[in-house]
């Protein structure tokens, strides 16, 4: 089946600003709370700003909130291309996010006051060298996310994965081949596809609180010490 994808420029994170990523952040629990309460699609805004309606890849990570510094993954889904216009990409996969992670029981209504919504906007994919030298000096943790793919074998790690575990670039490498269901050095074989992707991410502070964009780089220098 052909995919039509829509019209326009896509999307870069560079583009969006604290008010685009704040208004996605809404829209993301939006789109669960309206299927929580009539059972279907919550129809696209008809007051999304321009720029949401061209083409976007996004990701949404739900995750329940303990406090400030504790936070657990509860569901997270997106996509790496930009196939749909950015508005409907985010509204898709918070529901997917919410009720289709494969790792996750659905998410419940009482559940909705004790977790926080995040969106990370994907820059396109930039393809590797295809030697494990240049592979490394590719990736920049604190900016990057990553995709590896073999044949029918492809995962992806976002940018800010690596940063909450204190992962270096071979370990990111590493740890996104066995996201694929490969074994971890599979990105020295220069028959593994590599890409990096830029992405800007903005989450809820706390539960329905304040939206927030992330600094992933200060994230990481305060990880390090």
């Amino acid at each position: 089946m052909r995919i039509s994808i829509p019209r326009g420029k896509p999307v870069d994170p560079d583009e969006v600003d604290d008010e685009l990523g704040e208004y996605l952040v809404r829209l993301a629990r939006r789109s669960v709370e309206y299927y929580m309460e009539h059972g279907r699609r919550m129809p696209t805004p008809s007051d999304a700003p321009e720029k949401a309606r061209r083409p976007g890849a996004a990701f949404v990570t739900i995750e329940t909130y303990y406090g400030p510094r504790s936070r657990e993954l509860r569901g997270c889904i997106g996509f790496v291309a930009p196939i749909k216009p950015l508005v409907d990409a985010v509204i898709d996969v918070a529901l997917e996010a919410a009720f289709e992670d494969p790792r996750f029981p659905p998410l419940r209504r009482e559940e909705l006051d004790t977790v926080t919504f995040e969106v990370s906007v994907l820059s396109q994919l930039e393809e590797a060298p295809k030697d494990p030298s240049g592979r490394l000096s590719f990736v920049v943790v604190g900016r990057d996310g990553l995709v590896v793919e073999r044949g029918p074998y492809k995962g992806l790690l976002l940018p800010q994965v690596p940063i909450e575990h204190g992962w270096d670039e071979e370990t990111f490498l590493s740890e996104t081949c066995i996201k694929a269901g490969m074994w971890p050095d599979c990105w020295l074989d220069p028959e593994t596809r590599v890409y990096r992707y830029r992405a800007a991410a903005w989450r809820e502070v706390e539960p329905r609180g304040p939206v927030e964009r992330r600094d992933m780089r200060r994230e990481l220098e305060e990880l390090l010490g």
